[in-house]
C-alpha cells in the first residue's frame, strides 16, 4: 500500500534525523586546528557537523545528510597543543539549541508516522476481515 510506504519513509527520515543530531551533540566539543594554523600537522581535524535535508519524492520522503556550512567557528583555547598564535582552535559549528529542536522534531515525526502505519495496518486487517 502506498500509505504504508510513505509512512515507512517518514520513519526512516526521523531515525536519520535523530542519529545525525545525536552525533552532532556527542561531538560538539571535539576541536581541531584552524586550517591555516602553523602547528596543525598531525592534529586531528575538528568534527564536521551534519544536517538532514528532507525532500518530497512523490510517494514518501527522502532524507539526505550534508555538512553544515561553515563547518567550524574559531574558539579561544590557548591550552590546546594545536592552537594558533592567537590561541584559537576550530570548534564544530554545532548549535545545541537547534539540536534539541531537531531531536523533538524527530520524535514527533516518528510518532506521527508510526500512527499512520498503525492505522493503515488496522484498516487492512478490517478489510481482510469483511465477510460476504
Amino acid at each position: 500500500m502506498n500509505v504504508l510506504s510513505i509512512a515507512a519513509s517518514g520513519l526512516a527520515a526521523a531515525s536519520l534525523r535523530l542519529q545525525v543530531s545525536a552525533s552532532n551533540v556527542a561531538n560538539a566539543f571535539d576541536t581541531g586546528p584552524l586550517p591555516d594554523a602553523a602547528n596543525a600537522t598531525g592534529a586531528p581535524p575538528a568534527y564536521v557537523p551534519q544536517q538532514v535535508d528532507q525532500i518530497d519524492i512523490g510517494g514518501g520522503t527522502a532524507a539526505t545528510v550534508s555538512a553544515v556550512s561553515p563547518s567550524y567557528v574559531p574558539r579561544y583555547d590557548p591550552t590546546a597543543p594545536y592552537a594558533d598564535g592567537n590561541g584559537l582552535v576550530a570548534a564544530p559549528n554545532v548549535d545545541l539549541a537547534n539540536e534539541a529542536v531537531q531531536q523533538i522534531i524527530a520524535r514527533y515525526e516518528f510518532a506521527a508516522n508510526a500512527k499512520v502505519l498503525q492505522a493503515g495496518s488496522q484498516m487492512l486487517q478490517s478489510l481482510l476481515d469483511i465477510k460476504t
